[in-house]
Parts: C-alpha cells; sequence; structure tokens
C-alpha cells in the first residue's frame, strides 16, 4: 500500500516537467487541467495509507518497528487490564465495625417491625453455627425432591444438590480443629446423611456406558 504513492509522486513530477515544456506552446490549455489534478490525489492517499510519511521522513524500516513494538507493549498492557478483575482493598478495622454496627441497628429496627405486627411473637434466636448447616442440608435434600406434596412429581436438581453437599464437605474441612464437640457431630451427622440421600438417588439413575455407583456401606 506504501510503496503505491512513492511512485505516483515521481510520476507526477515528470509530467510537471513535460507539462512545463508544453506551457510554452499552449499556456491557456495546460495550465488549468494540472493544477487540479496532481494536488487531489497527496490529500486523499496520507490517510489511508500514510504513504508520503515514510518516504519523507527517516527510514520506513524504523518507523514501522516502532509502530510493531508499541503496538505489542500495547497489547500486553490490555491484555493485563482484561484479566481477572483485580480485588479492592479490604475495609479497615473502622470501616468495618461502623459497618457492623449500622448493620445491628437495622436489624433491631425489623424485628422491632416485626413484634409490632405480631405482639405475640418472642424476640429472633441468634444465628449459630448449626443454623448454618441445617440450612444447607435442607437445601440439598429439597434439591433432591425431599418435600414434595403428596400426588405431585417430584422436581430433582441433582447437579444443584452435589454442590450444596460438595459445601458441607468444605465446611468440614476448613472448620476442622475450630468447633466445637457438638458443632462437629451435627456437621458431621448432617453430612452423611445427605450423602447417603445422594447415593440412593444417583443409583436409579441409569446412563448407557456410565458404572453405576457403589451401594452404600450400612
Amino acid at each position: 500500500m506504501s510503496d503505491n504513492p512513492k511512485f505516483e509522486v515521481i510520476d507526477r513530477r515528470k509530467y510537471k516537467a513535460e507539462e512545463e515544456e508544453r506551457q510554452s506552446a499552449h499556456t491557456e490549455s495546460a495550465e488549468t487541467p494540472q493544477p487540479t489534478s496532481a494536488p487531489a490525489p497527496p490529500a486523499a492517499e496520507p490517510p489511508k495509507s500514510g504513504g508520503p510519511r515514510l518516504v519523507t521522513q527517516e527510514s520506513p524500516g524504523a518507523k514501522t518497528t516502532g509502530d510493531e513494538t508499541g503496538g505489542e507493549a500495547a497489547g500486553e498492557q490490555a491484555g493485563e487490564t482484561t484479566g481477572e478483575p483485580a480485588m479492592p482493598p479490604p475495609p479497615t478495622a473502622e470501616e468495618s465495625q461502623e459497618q457492623k454496627s449500622a448493620y445491628d441497628a437495622s436489624s433491631q429496627r425489623l424485628d422491632d417491625l416485626v413484634r409490632a405486627q405480631n405482639p405475640g411473637a418472642g424476640p429472633q434466636p441468634p444465628i449459630t453455627f448449626d443454623h448454618l448447616v441445617q440450612q444447607l442440608y435442607v437445601s440439598a435434600m429439597i434439591q433432591m425432591g425431599a418435600g414434595t406434596a403428596d400426588g405431585q412429581r417430584p422436581r430433582v436438581d441433582i447437579m444443584g444438590a452435589k454442590q450444596t453437599i460438595d459445601l458441607l464437605g468444605i465446611l468440614q474441612e476448613k472448620t476442622k480443629g475450630n468447633l466445637t464437640e457438638e458443632e462437629g457431630r451435627i456437621l458431621e451427622t448432617v453430612l452423611f446423611e445427605a450423602r447417603m440421600g445422594f447415593l440412593e438417588l444417583t443409583s436409579m439413575i441409569s446412563v448407557p456406558g456410565v458404572p453405576p455407583p457403589p451401594p452404600p456401606k450400612k
């Protein structure tokens, strides 16, 4: 693309030299077409290919390599910026304390509103580790079709149940050595029952070419 403007510029100079010779014999006919035809192409070509820059300034090799290296550097920077988003800085201790105080006040206001609507209701019990374990267990059992009303076909989300049971396993692994005896017993029992229900459910699923899971040991 950049070679064509070079040859055209040289040819135009030759045309000008020949035209100047013709101007002596035909001055009126030669002046009008050539000033308009010569400057028009250079004005339209530079924005497309940038050829005149490479001809008039330094060597084209130096500029092309500079442009390529600049493009590669910009690409690397773009790749770094478009990667995984950087995590924001953690809140300070003061910010966390202020947020917790505001959260506790909002929770207390919600409890007051609920008791105002239902005066017979007592204060809500505090949330404990047992609530977390039971919540995950109930979610896993519902995903495996438990709690379906009589006469209705159970809706099973086997992959969702697997993920919920795996969350219980992660919870057991990450809290090892940091639970009371009662908390550890509840978590172990819930995880055992959830896995048992998963094995019983998957044993009824037959897929060609896939061996059935081993029977649960009792």
